[in-house]
This record gives C-alpha cells, structure tokens and sequence, in this order.
C-alpha cells in the first residue's frame, strides 16, 4: 500500500536528520521510493503518482529517461519521419548548445512548469535572445509530447509555458517601400538591368510573390502557360531537395500577369535541360544552389541597380502590389501568398489595407466639428 513514512538517521558527524519519503508500487508492481525535505511535498508528490499509475502513464524518478536522451531519441524519429534537413539541424544545434549545458542531466519525471520558467531565465541570462528562447522552448514542447505519446513522461509540462514578447524591444515597425522592400521605380530597375535567367526569375517573383525555394523547386508540369497559372505544388529546400511546401496553405494556385507568361515563353526556349523538369535549374540542369544564386546572380544585380534589399524582400513588394494597384482583400492575399492564416496576413501588411485618403478626410470632419464646438 502506498504510504508516506519519516524516516530519521543520524550522520557521520553526529548530526541528526529527518526526511519524508513516499513509498509505492508503480503499474508494474515494482517497489519506489522517493525522498522529500516535507511531508506536505511528500503527500502531494504521492497523490499525483497514485493518479498516474492508475492512468498507466506513471515513470517513477529513478527509472526515468533524461531530457538528453529523450532529445536524442526524439531526433532518432526525425529522421525516420523525413522531417527537413534544415529542421533535424535546428533540434540538434538546440540539443548541444541550449539543452545539454542547462536541463540536459534533468530527468524527465522531475521536469516541471516552474522548472522550465527557471530554464528560460538562465538562457536569457546566458544572452540568449527572446525570439531563440520561444524557438528553444517550442521544441522542449515538441520532444514532451513524443515523450508523452512514448509513455516516458505523464504530462507535457511545456504547455504552460509562455516566453512573452518583450513590446518595448520591437523597433521594427510596418514594411516600407523603398526601405523595406523595392519601389515600383526600384523593380523596374532590377527588371531592366536583369539578364538571362535572372530576368524571367526576377519577373516571376515580383508578380507572384513566389518564396525563393518555391522558385527554385518550380517544375514546368506546374506551370500553365496557355491558362495564365502557377500551381505551387513542390520546394527546393537548401540542399536541393525537393519536397512539399511547408504547410499546407503553401500548395495554391497563382494567377500569372502577361508579363510573367511572355517572359516564361521565350526562357522556355532556352532553358537547360533538366531530368527534374525545373523551370530554373543550372547549366546541368540541377537545382540553383542558393549562394551560387545568390553570389552570381542576386548581389550583382542589386548592385548593378544601387539597391540593397535580400531578395525575399520581393514577395513583400509582390504583396503591396496586390493591395495597391489590383484592391485584393486579406483572404485573397493569404491565399496567393501562401500564409498558413489570415492573421500572418494582416501582421504583415495590415497596415497596407488602411485609406489614407479616407483617414484625413476623417480628421477634417473632426477638427470641423471641434472648431464648431
């Protein structure tokens, strides 16, 4: 029978000392034993476990898992499920520099909320930045909940965790043309001043807002010329492979101006060769490294222009297009842009939807009727 008992002793020194311990049988009938300083945290510690064993999810402390290994074995499962390359990097470099130095020897019984609220203290006070701690503390969920579903742990401990955005830190504000992304000027110019295949790349990009590894990745099986369409259906990731968007959103149709068809056409007639069908591959007909692309494709012709933007900064200059100059509405943006939700949509071009023109005819009614008052 589960109980908590005292338990005295006296020490080498002469000292006399006095602790609590619970003593139970887990679901497999072997006999645990776990000390603590209080009867209080004793008691409270018991009835939590009894509540596990008869759930069948209780692991008592000693026969626990650390959150190192059960990190590593996470990854192990990473990899067989085919996550990205990019990915499987991320959750190790997180295991070796974040994980192992702090909470790495933990076990994951004695994992708790105020525990993991203490981790992200001592990695803030190690300098690690608010956005790397959400990142860190993401994956901490992510490893529990295999954890979880593995039977190593009883609960998910991390879902209570929130790392909080320090507001008084942002100092990026909205996007701004000619700052932020290229004016219409500023495209023209890299449309211009662009030759070869960075030309029709270039053309597809600001007037589809396509992401760089959707552009690379783009088959010509995907490509409707005759209906005007892009079907986003496949990614080129760092490495050149392919595989699906990220997210479901990222497979979507997008209508395609005249500029982009003609442009396509005459390219089609020069295009490599390629056994991957891509749309814009090397000379062998492979897909475009991304700092080959950009070390002899990108950063000599912003140079060429006298700008200096990356080129993701394209797909926002696509968006602002789409909502200045065709009246498109959130939905239909998050839609041709690819983003998993409506409110991604409105965090990021939000600002770009408000009237202006509507805003100071607002303020001169207001100062009319002050002025009368």
């Amino acid at each position: 029978m589960a109980k908590v008992k005292r338990r005295k002793w006296t020490t080498k020194q002469g000292e006399s000392r006095e602790a609590w311990v619970a003593d139970y049988r887990d679901q497999q009938g072997v006999r645990r034993l776990k000390t603590f300083s209080t009867k209080k945290e004793a008691d409270a510690w018991l009835d939590q476990a009894k509540h596990e064993i008869r759930q069948g999810t209780h692991t008592a402390p000693s026969a626990s898992r650390t959150v190192a290994e059960a990190w590593g074995m996470w990854l192990d499962e990473c990899v067989a499920s085919g996550l990205e390359r990019s990915t499987i990097n991320q959750r190790q470099q997180h295991l070796e520099h974040h994980i192992k130095p702090f909470i790495g020897s933990v076990k994951l019984a004695n994992l708790n909320t105020p525990g993991l609220y203490a981790f992200d203290k001592e990695l803030r006070e190690a300098g690690r930045s608010q956005i790397m701690r959400q990142k860190v503390m993401t994956n901490v969920g992510s490893m529990l909940t295999f954890a979880q579903g593995r039977g190593f742990v009883a609960q998910n401990v991390a879902r209570g965790v929130k790392i909080k955005r320090d507001e008084r830190q942002v100092t990026k504000g909205p996007l701004r043309p000619g700052v932020d992304f290229p004016t219409v000027s500023e495209i023209n110019a890299l449309i211009d001043n662009a030759s070869g295949r960075m030309r029709p790349f270039v053309i597809t990009a600001v007037f589809t807002g396509m992401r760089l590894s959707e552009l690379r990745g783009l088959r010509w099986t995907d490509v409707n010329l005759e209906a005007g369409v892009i079907h986003v259906r496949q990614r080129a990731d760092a490495w050149g492979k392919m595989g699906p968007p990220k997210s479901k959103a990222g497979k979507r149709d997008i209508p395609l101006a005249p500029i982009v068809v003609n442009s396509l056409r005459i390219w089609r007639l020069s295009c490599p060769k390629s056994d991957l069908d891509l749309v814009f591959p090397t000379k062998d007909g492979k897909p475009l490294a991304m700092q080959n692309f950009h070390n002899n494709g990108w950063y000599p012709l912003i140079e060429k222009c006298g700008v200096n933007y990356n080129f993701h900064m394209l797909r926002h200059a696509a968006a602002s297009l789409f909502i200045a100059h065709l009246g498109w509405q959130p939905k239909r943006i998050q839609t041709v842009m690819g983003h998993a939700s409506v409110n991604m949509t409105y965090d990021r071009y939000g600002h770009l939807f408000e009237d202006k023109e509507a805003d100071r005819e607002d303020m001169k009614r207001l100062e009319a009727a002050v002025r009368i008052a």
